[in-house]
């Protein structure tokens, strides 16, 4: 079901952030703070937020600038930020979010989580934040571009250059959605690479917040997310015991099968990060959330926060 309790949060960025909350009838003993995906928004995670509660556990979800409901003066629907510094604001508004979870529950550990982008989101706010989490996890994020990541950031230059930064990309969503439909066989739709659940790829289908083509400037933020991702620098800078639950799926075009989520998770245990725990699932597509086995990927979830209940939030 859809997160339908939305209210306003104002970020230090001056965004109005589109914010939703669950709890549990009595203290949590512990608050998930939910990054959404690319071309979606934070109502989609109701399922996961009412699963949540029934485990003592709170959530709290926001649409990201250029999503949803949230409303910024530079970052109309497609856009992190008209200027150069969309990512910066991106992060921001996180710890705008996070600001407001430590008021509402003092004391109580956070986990921040984050889906596809918003694992790349989560991530990087990892580099500068990890201290105030209790734990992170990162799901259904690539950060193994590589080459062809590269490419693709010559061609949004190439774009910026040709038609402006806040236009929708012409060329990169042949490079990534489009590539990803193909690669599902007898496909019903452009979107099946998300879901083997028919339900739940009609209604992303259907949501006219959903599947909108983002921006260049969009994208290249995206892109700087991932390769700030994929230098091992960045990764030092957060904290070697905070617990990491890493998820991926063996039929997600967007991760190569899931390839990318274990290629994270190998570079962290090799740098001795010690609460690293990752896990890809058989014939899971992209949204782990919606998929046919979402109630295995949410049982498995609780487990690894119940693991780390000894872990207080820090001050």
């Amino acid at each position: 079901m859809p997160m339908d309790d939305g209210a306003t949060l104002h970020s230090a960025t001056g965004a109005a952030l589109r914010l939703y909350n669950r709890e549990p009838e009595t203290r949590p003993r512990a608050v998930v703070q939910i990054n959404h995906g690319l071309a979606e928004h934070a109502a989609r995670y109701g399922r996961f937020a009412d699963h949540l509660a029934r485990h003592g556990i709170a959530s709290v979800a926001h649409d990201h600038r250029g999503h949803g409901h949230t409303r910024a003066p530079d970052a109309p629907a497609g856009l992190f930020a008209t200027g150069g510094d969309g990512v910066a604001k991106v992060i921001a508004d996180v710890l705008s979010v996070h600001d407001h979870i430590a008021q509402r529950w003092p004391g109580v550990p956070v986990i921040i989580f984050g889906h596809s982008m918003g694992g790349l989101i989560a991530l990087n706010t990892l580099f500068s934040a990890s201290h105030r989490v209790a734990g992170a996890a990162i799901w259904n994020a690539n950060f193994s571009a590589g080459l062809l990541g590269r490419v693709g950031q010559g061609l949004l230059a190439w774009e910026r250059f040709r038609l402006g930064s806040d236009v929708p990309s012409r060329i990169v969503p042949k490079l990534t959605f489009q590539a990803w439909a193909k690669q599902v066989p007898n496909a019903r739709t452009a979107f099946d690479w998300l879901s083997r659940d028919p339900a739940k790829v009609d209604a992303y289908v259907a949501d006219p917040l959903c599947g909108f083509d983002a921006s260049v400037s969009m994208w290249q933020n995206v892109f700087a997310m991932i390769f700030a991702g994929a230098d091992d620098t960045n990764l030092a800078r957060i904290r070697r015991d905070l617990p990491i639950n890493i998820v991926g799926g063996e039929k997600d075009p967007a991760t190569d099968g899931g390839k990318a989520t274990e290629q994270l998770a190998g570079r962290l245990r090799a740098m001795e990060f010690s609460g690293v725990q990752s896990k890809v699932y058989a014939e899971t597509r992209h949204e782990s959330l919606n998929e046919v086995n979402r109630d295995e990927v949410m049982a498995d979830f609780v487990a690894w926060v119940d693991g780390i209940d000894e872990f207080q939030s820090p001050t």
